[in-house]
């Protein structure tokens, strides 16, 4: 007992720190399972609990069914891809309601209607691109925020708010002002600006290493399953019911979304209520110590990532790729309307095949990438460029079929191969942050991302060029797609790097600030980068005196949440979830 006593003594010193409260619940536990305490006093230990803090029906339930088996990382993953399934879904509702804002249509019952606005189609490729402007805006502080913040609460942020934004998008085009739909478009560009830096300072703390490439994709697969879905949707919903129809489904769907990832998710796997202590150990021993310390403006070395060659690899990677994609996610269903003269009404489950191969791609992709590395085939660098310059080289080759084609099956066909191939390049470049730099990962992210979405705000206005006066024009846009991927195939396969780089690790004040920090409190914070200390060494030798408690005084609960969060009952630190299975 005196061991535990003394573990405990220093345990109360860090009074506000959120490790030290859960130890003081788990030796509330302890206690109270030897001499049970008056209800009255249970109850009051009860409300400092922190772990009750974590208590919602939401989350209580979700434990209660088969979702409550899977892994807490893998539970995450999915999570998140069904978020970028609705933002990226988001993003198709201008493109398929545009058709029917500028100019007179026909339904599918053989209905004239004539078009309810006098915007030209200048003025509303204008107000559909200014989405890109807050986009922009956003990607390098994002990587600030989710650093200094929990990351998972501002991807809820992100996606909740921009849903929230997109049921009010149909009142601002009624109003009839162009202004107020542009200011729309570019709040909603600046709060999901922050998903994607977001979501990577999210698998900084939840992504072991060599599994990096597998929740990543499985993660990312969210956007493009959203192009999958969205296109589709959007343009049944239009034809079949209005154009204001998909703007008002995805703005709900969002909204419930958000409530549901804010219910079950947390910043790291410490702070997880009904996470597994095996799978807790295993994260946090699989990420290990990266730094105690979350990066300010002056102590991110930017003169190393401005001139890395490994970031600009990434860089010019993300800039192609985001160009095809956004050329595609704005103009393809105008495209087969045009140059292989389709019916929008017809065209869209269509267009999504496309998007559905790459999906599947992708989740491949991550699958194969990790586990080349983790049965050291191949290097981290060597699948990296495989996979990248793999994916984008196909992508060029496939995008110059379309452009010369004169026949709709072939430029379909081709154009399925082009997308499809570009799937592998996500287990090259998209994860390759984390790899190089993982302290910086959110903040490389929005730098790189934010490059890439100039390729969303100008590709609109290279695409109506070309196109203005002939559908002739369609042959320079995918030969301009072409080549800008085969450049981002050249500069990545000499530039890029999968091995942490030197500019990237802590600086040696920081480290000597967390060893100040062991030699005063004895405890050893050997976290993984937390924006606040996170240690795994002190609750590793608490949990050694509280095993060697007699084990009749250990919860034995049969239902996590009866002594997580009930009111006569308190919790350790991490409940063991009695569901728990490998999934």
């Amino acid at each position: 007992m005196s061991s535990w006593n003394d573990a405990w003594d220093r345990g109360k010193q860090m009074v506000g720190d959120p490790i030290a409260k859960m130890t003081a619940a788990a030796s509330s536990v302890t206690s109270s399972a030897a001499s049970p305490a008056p209800p009255q006093q249970m109850q009051e230990e009860g409300n400092e609990n922190p772990m009750r803090m974590h208590s919602n029906k939401v989350l209580q339930f979700m434990e209660q069914t088969w979702i409550g088996k899977c892994r807490k990382r893998w539970l995450l993953a999915i999570l998140a891809n069904m978020g970028f399934m609705i933002s990226f879904g988001i993003r198709c509702n201008f493109g398929a309601a545009k058709t029917h804002m500028y100019k007179n249509y026909t339904d599918p019952w053989g209905k004239v209607h004539m078009h309810e606005f006098n915007w030209t189609i200048e003025e509303l490729s204008v107000m559909e691109s200014s989405y890109f402007y807050g986009y922009l805006v956003t990607q390098i502080p994002a990587g600030f925020l989710a650093a200094k913040f929990p990351p998972n609460k501002l991807f809820g942020f992100g996606i909740g708010v921009g849903a929230f934004l997109n049921i009010l998008l149909p009142y601002g085009f009624k109003a009839k002002s162009d202004y107020l739909v542009a200011f729309i478009q570019i709040a909603q560009g600046l709060v999901q600006g922050v998903c994607y830096p977001a979501m990577h300072g999210v698998w900084r703390y939840w992504a072991p290493p060599m599994e990096r490439s597998k929740l990543a994709t499985t993660a990312f697969t969210g956007s493009y399953a959203g192009a999958v879905l969205g296109l589709p949707l959007s343009a049944f919903l239009v034809s079949y019911v209005s154009w204001a129809s998909p703007f008002y489904l995805y703005g709900v769907c969002g909204v419930i979304w958000a409530i549901v990832w804010f219910c079950v998710t947390f910043e790291k796997p410490a702070f997880h209520p009904t996470i597994s202590q095996e799978e807790k150990i295993f994260i946090e021993d699989a990420i290990g110590h990266v730094s105690n310390t979350h990066p300010t403006i002056r102590s991110i070395p930017w003169k190393a990532i401005v001139t890395s060659k490994p970031v600009w690899a990434i860089i010019v990677a993300n800039f192609a790729r985001s160009w095809t994609f956004y050329l595609l996610l704005q103009n393809q269903l105008t495209y087969m309307k045009e140059a292989l003269g389709m019916k929008i009404a017809d065209s869209g489950l269509l267009a999504a095949i496309p998007h559905l191969v790459m999906g599947c791609v992708v989740l491949m992709g991550g699958q194969l990438a990790d586990y080349l590395r983790s049965n050291k085939i191949l290097s981290t660098t060597a699948v990296r460029k495989i996979f990248n310059c793999g994916g984008f080289g196909g992508e060029a080759a496939f995008m110059l079929i379309v452009a010369y084609t004169t026949s709709d099956t072939t430029a379909i066909m081709a154009l399925i191969a082009a997308v499809g191939m570009s799937g592998f390049a996500i287990s090259g470049f998209n994860v390759n942050h984390l790899d190089i730099a993982p302290r910086y990962a959110a903040i490389l992210m929005g730098f790189s991302n934010g490059i890439g979405t100039l390729a969303g705000l100008t590709c609109p206005f290279v695409t109506e060029a070309f196109t203005a006066h002939s559908k002739h024009g369609w042959t320079s846009v995918f030969l301009l797609a072409s080549l800008i991927h085969f450049t981002g195939v050249t500069f990545y396969a000499v530039y890029a790097s999968g091995e942490l780089q030197e500019w990237a690790e802590p600086k040696e004040e920081e480290e000597w600030s967390n060893k100040e920090l062991v030699n005063k409190t004895g405890i050893n914070g050997t976290g993984y980068g937390a924006a606040e200390t996170t240690f795994t060494t002190l609750p590793a030798g608490i949990e050694a005196s509280y095993q060697a408690q007699p084990t009749a005084q250990a919860p034995n609960p049969t239902n996590p949440f009866a002594t997580a969060w009930d009111d006569h009952g308190a919790s350790s630190g991490v409940v063991e979830n009695p569901h728990y299975q490998q999934w």
